[in-house]
């Protein structure tokens, strides 16, 4: 690829991932960050900035208006003590992308959002449905759209060094963990790959020993679910 990739959630866990394996393959990458974000870890990258909120129409505009974007990847999360962009923040990202003329999106969501929720415990459900509900949503705006899209569905996710063993699935009654350097890595295949155009995978490694927290009764850690 030659064109720039446009990466939402650019400077923290998968984002950050997405964003580090882009420009070390030599990729134009725009990270859309906030003003209040933490970049220093993209400063070691040979990334441009785009500044705003993906709550804010006009700033998601703002990063696509150069149009030299090839593609967008979406790994937006949140947490319990802001609002979260799920929602509206895709909406504004597919609305923003149609109107700049940027066909293809890579989106990350969640296992258990739209005909995952079966998946889920009911220990999960308790603490997440509300932030599956939001993803649903996410998940229904973008595959409603016109844009040639993929969504991709982690489980339980942890910040150790990537694996390598890491799959993505048609099957959406599987769960299980996986690395966020690993399902980095993933997003950049159906980046790559035109056949995953449409599609919707999760994404778990099959080599974790380990059921995702909430999976095991564990209580989560303030914060929420986080991509």
């Amino acid at each position: 690829m030659t064109d720039k990739i446009l990466v939402f959630g650019a400077s923290q866990r998968t984002g950050l991932e997405v964003s580090k394996l882009l420009a070390g393959r030599g990729d134009k990458v725009r990270a859309f960050v906030r003003p209040t974000s933490d970049i220093k870890a993209l400063q070691a990258l040979d990334v441009e900035f785009a500044t705003g909120n993906a709550l804010d129409a006009d700033s998601v505009d703002a990063a696509f208006a150069s149009g030299d974007i090839s593609a967008v990847v979406c790994t937006l999360g949140g947490s319990r003590d802001e609002p979260r962009p799920d929602v509206e923040g895709t909406q504004n990202i597919v609305a923003a992308a149609l109107r700049h003329g940027v066909q293809r999106m890579v989106l990350v969501t969640a296992i258990g959002a739209g005909d995952s929720r079966a998946v889920l415990t009911e220990n999960a459900w308790k603490f997440l449905g509300p932030v599956m509900e939001m993803k649903t949503q996410a998940e229904a705006c973008l595959t409603e759209s016109s844009l040639k899209w993929s969504i991709l569905r982690p489980g339980g996710m942890a910040s150790e060094p990537a694996t390598g063993t890491a799959v993505r699935t048609e099957d959406h009654s599987v769960m299980g963990m996986i690395q966020r350097a690993d399902l980095a890595a993933l997003v950049i295949e159906c980046l790559d790959d035109a056949h995953t155009i449409g599609k919707i995978y999760h994404t778990i490694d099959p080599a974790a020993k380990d059921q995702p927290p909430l999976q095991r009764g564990v209580q989560p850690q303030p914060g929420g679910a986080k991509p």
